[in-house]
């Protein structure tokens, strides 16, 4: 993976590691809201929120534009898609591994039961 996308990585899975973020995330994919609507379901001052939204944004997972006064969200879906493929990706590499893993053991049984 090139230095760029590991950055990329880093910064996608360190958006998605906040529960606030994740849920941000999920109100936005389900269609666009201003930040004003989304602090508003939060116990957390505007200006935290405003936060958790521009590390969303940083990340590539939201966008926003403005619409008078207002910021407005939405959750890019292929950036989304992006950290499923990540996670396929991991995923391979562990089934590999265990794939190889429960071969080696295989070939021990084997061995064994020819010395017994």
């Amino acid at each position: 993976m090139a230095e760029d996308d590991e950055d990329r990585a880093d910064a996608l899975f360190h958006a998605l590691a906040d529960r606030t973020r994740r849920d941000i995330l999920r109100r936005v994919l389900a269609g666009e809201h201003s930040v004003s609507a989304l602090a508003a379901g939060y116990e957390m001052s505007f200006a935290a929120v405003q936060k958790h939204v521009a590390v969303l944004e940083r990340a590539g997972l939201i966008t926003k534009r403005r619409n008078g006064r207002e910021q407005l969200a939405s959750g890019d879906v292929a950036a989304v898609r992006s950290v499923g493929s990540m996670l396929t990706e991991l995923e391979h590499v562990w089934r590999g591994r265990i794939s190889r893993i429960d071969e080696l053991i295989a070939a021990d049984d084997t061995t064994d039961n020819e010395e017994s």
